[in-house]
């Protein structure tokens, strides 16, 4: 090959490798490509590439020599040992001593066509590695990588540059440096905007973190939930983007995908920062501010104080009339009274948690309670005002139907929320992931009553890990954390309805999802013996 045709193939392999660098998104195997396309171009034996630390060091990250099969950092797997080379004395005087310290504090390139005739540098660590290893480090080409503000961010250094023909070590040549600092300046370019996607991204996820523990921590009953849903979607997700089986057998996700999902799951319960604390934190039915089963209580002793004052004024007008009084008969009636009002007391205590179902005659107790009237500073007031009735005879969790419309507005909060936000074409579905977890197949779910055909995959999953993490949550105010099996068998109970993916559900429990979550985050006493074949709906 005559050298106008060799300069053109180096010039060709300039471009190839700057077109590569411009797409590469892993930082590692980045930062490999740039010092072997440079060993490529300049036909070198060897080298190593360097990244410009902020404490004012600088650190090996790739090594290679190709005589001696020697490679470290990158992909390989094996970390560098030595330790970073500082720019600075202590003093604060500049290390000029050292070439890649050198090309750094003087921002210009360096290139020695013989290491061991070289003078002003200290060769002293590579003749000790030659002394070692048998290998004569001969020539060197050292290029500073500048950024778009001029500050340099890493170093190129190349090693023993050979001659095509006859394979012996030669100077790097005018030509090689061009070439050398051209990949450099491409480099530097290739790595700075990875730095910066890798620094948007970082900064992304830190937020979308921050928002998620905000709405975690704004209610000491639902901490951890906006951290455990993305858990569990990811664990289902994976386990059918692995499956074979029909349901999921076009289903695949490459690491944006998952990366979307993820993003997605974190984000799921986002319009909750607009939720009232009062409801979010609503335990009790009669809890607002406070919870005012203790106003009723204070009501039923001045019941039981009127109770004792009746029994006085009784034995008073006896005395009075001259009528022998019945102490024991008084003395049974009062008892009988307060034992049926501390009854009632206790009811409406009862009552005033949430359950999942409360019966009709039990609500109309709470009617018949709230005909007592009491007196207070000469007010007859009734012992239940209509709001307190309306709230004891809730008949399902503690929630109204006006506070539960609330919540379940933090869904339609969180799509117009997402919605509004520029996202990134790869992260283009992430409102529609999100705001689908509280559909349902049967098309009965909210806010849109999307059915089965209207529901991607992703927003199906979803929804199965907001329903499990919830079930299995020892945080709620409404309700004790349950157990695995009592978790799976609403679970399934949830799939017969139409309310969730069948598909899914199946996948859940034959790959032992369930089991996987359950042993990072539930308690030890809410694992319990799981029997699959009677879990309703199941299909094994």
């Amino acid at each position: 090959m005559n050298q106008h045709a060799e300069r053109l193939k180096r010039i060709e392999k300039l471009n190839q490798i700057g077109i590569a660098l411009s797409s590469e998104k892993d930082t590692p195997h980045l930062l490999e490509m740039i010092l072997i396309g440079a060993k490529e171009i300049t036909n070198a034996d060897g080298g190593t590439l360097y990244s410009v630390q902020e404490n004012g060091t600088i650190k090996m990250e790739i090594v290679r020599t190709d005589s001696l099969n020697f490679a470290m950092g990158g992909t390989t797997g094996k970390p560098i040992p030595f330790p970073p080379i500082p720019l600075h004395d202590r003093e604060g005087n500049g290390n000029k001593h050292m070439v890649v310290t050198y090309a750094v504090l003087h921002d210009c390139t360096v290139n020695i066509p013989d290491a061991y005739n070289a003078e002003g540098f200290d060769f002293a660590g590579t003749r000790a590695f030659d002394n070692k290893t048998g290998y004569r480090s001969t020539s060197f080409l050292t290029v500073p990588m500048k950024n778009h503000e001029g500050d340099v961010i890493g170093v190129l250094q190349l090693l023993n540059a050979k001659d095509p023909a006859t394979g012996q070590v030669i100077p790097f040549s005018e030509e090689s440096q061009m070439l050398a600092e051209s990949l450099a300046s491409q480099a530097a370019i290739a790595i700075t905007n990875r730095r910066l996607i890798d620094d948007l991204k970082n900064l992304l996820e830190s937020l979308i973190q921050l928002i998620a523990t905000a709405i975690d921590e704004k209610s000491p009953y639902t901490g951890g939930h906006c951290k455990r849903v993305p858990v569990l979607t990811m664990m289902l997700a994976d386990a059918a983007h692995h499956d074979s089986s029909p349901a999921f057998r076009n289903f695949t996700m490459n690491e944006d995908q998952r990366y979307e999902l993820s993003i997605a799951a974190w984000l799921h319960d986002c319009g909750k920062i607009t939720t009232p604390e009062y409801v979010v934190d609503k335990a009790t039915k009669l809890e607002t501010i406070y919870d005012r089963i203790h106003t009723i209580d204070t009501r039923f002793e001045i019941l039981k104080r009127d109770a004792e004052l009746e029994m006085v004024r009784k034995k008073l007008a006896c005395h009075e009339s001259g009528i022998p009084v019945d102490e024991t008969a008084l003395k049974e009636e009062y008892r009988n009274k307060i034992a049926a009002l501390e009854a009632e007391r206790l009811f409406l205590h009862r009552s005033n948690t949430g359950s999942e179902f409360m019966a009709e005659a039990d609500q109309q107790r709470v009617h018949e309670i709230a005909q007592h009237h009491f007196t207070f500073n000469g007010e007859t007031r009734p012992l239940l005002d209509d709001n307190e009735v309306y709230n004891l005879t809730i008949s399902k969790g503690t929630l109204t139907p006006e506070e539960r419309d609330i919540i379940n507005n933090h869904i339609v909060a969180t799509i117009k929320m997402l919605e509004s936000l520029p996202f990134p074409k790869h992260l283009s579905q992430v409102p529609e992931f999100a705001g689908g977890h509280h559909e349902r197949m049967d098309g009965k779910g909210y806010p849109r009553g999307l059915g089965e055909h209207e529901m991607s995959l992703q927003a199906r999953i979803m929804a199965i890990a907001d329903i499990f993490e919830a079930l299995t949550a020892r945080d709620r105010p409404y309700k004790p954390a349950k157990s695995l099996s009592e978790s799976l068998h609403i679970l399934g109970l949830m799939k017969q309805e139409g309310h969730i993916d069948p598909d899914l559900f199946d996948l859940f429990i034959r790959e032992k999802i369930y089991h996987q979550y359950a042993q990072q985050y539930l308690d030890s006493q809410q694992i319990d013996h799981v029997d699959e074949s009677a879990i309703p709906g199941y299909a094994s």
